[in-house]
């Protein structure tokens, strides 16, 4: 899998092309669930600025867009972590932060099983969840 770029969610990829225990170094940046939208601007052919735009994601997260689903993926897969989704889950409700877990919680475990031991996985995020991401 050397000198080889996936386009596409990161999910699918790692499940459908990546085998286990064959990453060294893993860098993650996910979105921080900022509840914001963000756009990709362009410019002028001569490089000023323009107001054309083009949405480019979405940082909002909620439990109504497929949240359950991944959380019944994780009870799945890995009973402890879901053991942990659910005591988090009774606590913090069916809200942007539960959900947000529950959307990464599938693409952490994957990217576990495919790290080679004494690999390492840096995960870029910010105070919002960082601190129940680690698990």
């Amino acid at each position: 899998m050397t000198n080889t770029l996936y386009f596409g969610d990161n999910l699918s990829i790692l499940r459908d092309y990546v085998k286990d225990e064959s990453v060294d170094l893993i860098y993650l940046d996910p979105p921080f669930n900022k509840n914001a939208r963000y756009n990709v601007l362009f410019k002028t052919p001569a490089g000023a600025q323009s107001d054309a735009q083009v949405r480019a994601f979405d940082d909002t997260w909620a439990w109504e867009n497929g949240a359950e689903a991944a959380l019944d993926e994780v009870r799945v897969s890995d009973v402890e972590t879901f053991r942990l989704l659910n005591a988090l889950k009774s606590f913090l409700g069916e809200g942007d932060v539960m959900a947000y877990l529950a959307m990464m919680a599938p693409r952490l475990i994957q990217l576990r099983r495919v790290l080679r031991p004494g690999g390492t996985v840096y995960l870029h995020c910010d105070p919002t969840a960082s601190h129940i991401s680690k698990y």
